[in-house]
């Protein structure tokens, strides 16, 4: 599944004119199998034996890329650090308020509530946003 997925973004990215570079692929590749919603920080870490020579700021610049092109979200919840996901279906979020951990949720999209707003608001709504706030598992076990 995620070569595939892998397959889809490099064609995206050839298909606007993105020259595909080792550290590129790395990059979309480390966002399509991380499950984590990892900053750019966390990506840089993970590759940076790999790729000694790539800086972090090549890390922000590819997640621009990446994001122009549709192939993934920044999330920002409040925090200093942006997230990365790479998982553009519709799904939502459950987010450890002690760890930052995030977690995907799937659940029915919201489009009655989308249409809904528009129709009582006279605003034309592009998306929506909702997210859960709790303690992930591994806080909970290290509070007990």
């Amino acid at each position: 599944m995620a070569i595939n997925r892998l397959a889809e973004a490099v064609e995206t990215l050839k298909g606007i004119g993105v020259r595909m570079t080792p550290q590129r692929h790395a990059i979309l590749n480390y966002l399509l199998s991380s499950m984590s919603h990892p900053t750019a920080d966390e990506i840089y870490k993970a590759l940076e034996g790999s790729f000694p020579n790539m800086s972090v700021a090549t890390v922000y610049n590819n997640l621009r890329v990446f994001k122009e092109a549709g192939l993934v979200r920044e999330l920002t919840y409040g925090d200093a650090s942006s997230r990365f996901d790479a998982n553009m279906g519709e799904h939502y979020h459950v987010i450890c308020s002690r760890c930052g951990k995030i977690t995907d949720f799937d659940y029915p999209s919201l489009l009655n509530v989308e249409n809904e707003a528009s129709r009582s608001t006279g605003y034309k709504v592009e998306s929506h946003r909702m997210e859960f706030y709790g303690i992930c598992p591994s806080c909970q076990q290290r509070e007990q």
